[in-house]
């Protein structure tokens, strides 16, 4: 049995801002089959320490940022946890990484070097008699758990996920002797980026092992286009990076036992999920395709594309449901467009209803300009939503074209555009609804899509596989 651990800043059901805490949730229990044992350290949270029962307090650390730190252990929904219960650090109102007033709070710095100085400790001595064989960190937020590690004899092997290169933990240099690190490391070769400290360049350089959530952004990443300054170290780290894209808990998403829908097995099923979500949204019957956006709502996810080239989905009689939040200029747009009739919007997050969303839609777009692996469109294919999708990360490694080709194989599941443009988006919904208005067509697309294995089974066994190296 290989042990793990798992330093995360997000962990799904606690608590969740994005697809970060859905892999940190789904990864320990679909490891299990493959004789890893992981356990899940993340802050203390409000939302985190309310769903902890009889916490057991199993090590204590004094004086760090103010406060004494003490680790519990839990088990929740399954979930081995290791909870860094630092009230002067986590417990506050506001977001997990922004106060109310959206600012960042202003000792990020400090709040994630507590849980990677915690990591590093639990590495060298274990914790109530579980020592890990490999530390596994996710994003900036663990980025100097490996940092920490560097030189400590009989360490455990280090893992770094990046699951977006364009959040870096960024800390003036002021902070290093504060922060625990040597200073002798604050140079190109080390966490030094662009005269500041970085904690995500600190887990790049410092870790055994780099994966990220698919192949195709494993190679971006090397790209100037989409390496956001770091595609030299990415590249000069080339032999010890792996792409592993991401699964879905299919017991969450899962179209026959969903309670949030009127459940279905087939593509037939969905008829009465369209009809609701119609419904629930104001809208009436038309002739297109109903398409949904389940997203944040940032540039980042091509969404202001989707502004430019929506009258081209509504001149075919489509018709598009939003959910999301976001950036307030494209909220506001967002709302805007709800003076079509076929037009409908929530600003917010409500997890049944991004079920329903998803369960209702014909198909689902995520234009985005980059997506490591993204979710969503995981989630549409296990419902027989088609997704329409960009040609770039984890999109174009899960969804196959509808080309000429793929269609006369029947093997296509959704439509890909390049390059990201709004030119090339309208192309697309063109497409989208000629294949729409073929119903026969349609069903194949849909069918294609809810046979595929989205769930967790092969990525697991690639990140066991990773461990097993690692140890050997």
């Amino acid at each position: 049995m290989i042990k793990v651990l798992s330093v995360t800043s997000e962990c799904a059901p606690l608590v969740k801002t994005g697809g970060l805490a859905d892999v940190a949730g789904a990864l320990p229990l679909a490891l299990t089959a493959h004789e890893v044992e992981m356990r899940t350290l993340l802050p203390g949270y409000p939302a985190v320490m309310a769903k902890l029962k009889k916490p057991k307090k199993v090590m204590e650390l004094a004086n760090i940022f103010g406060g004494n730190i003490h680790v519990l252990q839990a088990k929740v929904a399954g979930l081995d946890l290791l909870v860094v219960d630092a009230p002067h650090l986590f417990d506050r109102v506001g977001g997990l990484y922004a106060g109310p007033d959206g600012h960042d709070w202003h000792d990020n710095p400090e709040r994630f070097s507590a849980l990677c100085q915690v990591a590093a400790k639990i590495a060298r001595e274990g914790v109530d008699g579980w020592c890990p064989d490999i530390c596994h960190g996710h994003d900036w937020q663990a980025g100097l758990m490996p940092e920490y590690m560097r030189g400590h004899a009989d360490r455990p092997a280090t893992v770094m996920t990046i699951h977006n290169i364009a959040f870096q933990g960024m800390a003036d240099p002021k902070s290093i002797g504060r922060l625990g690190l040597d200073p002798y490391r604050f140079t190109r070769d080390g966490y030094e980026f662009w005269g500041k400290v970085s904690a995500l360049k600190a887990g790049l350089m410092s870790a055994d092992q780099i994966t990220t959530v698919s192949k195709t952004y494993a190679a971006e990443l090397m790209t100037e286009e989409f390496g956001m300054g770091l595609e030299g170290v990415i590249d000069a780290r080339r032999d010890a990076l792996s792409g592993i894209v991401n699964g879905i808990d299919d017991s969450t998403w899962n179209p026959t036992t969903d309670k949030a829908i009127t459940p279905y097995k087939s593509v037939s099923g969905k008829a009465k999920n369209k009809t609701a979500l119609q419904k629930e949204f104001g809208l009436k019957k038309s002739g297109g395709p109903l398409c949904v956006v389940v997203s944040r709502l940032t540039e980042q996810k091509g969404l202001d594309l989707l502004l430019q080239a929506l009258p081209t989905l509504l001149d075919r009689g489509g018709q598009l449901v939003v959910l999301g939040t976001g950036d307030a200029s494209l909220e506001a747009a967002f709302r805007a467009e709800t003076r079509h009739k076929n037009v409908a919007v929530h600003i917010g997050y409500d997890e049944d209803m991004s079920h329903r969303v998803i369960a209702g839609g014909d198909a689902i777009l995520v234009p985005s300009r980059f997506e490591p692996c993204g979710l969503t469109q995981l989630y549409a294919l296990r419902y027989g939503t088609v997704p329409l999708v960009s040609l770039t990360g984890g999109l174009a490694d899960t969804v196959i074209n509808a080309s000429p080709a793929a269609l006369a194989m029947e093997c296509a599941t959704g439509v890909q555009f390049s390059p990201v443009t709004a030119n090339a988006l309208s192309v697309a919904l063109t497409h989208l609804c000629d294949l729409y208005a073929s119903k026969p067509t349609w069903k194949i697309l849909q069918r294609n899509g809810m046979k595929q294995p989205v769930d967790w089974a092969a990525s697991a066994g690639a990140y066991a596989a990773l461990y097993k190296d690692l140890v050997k």
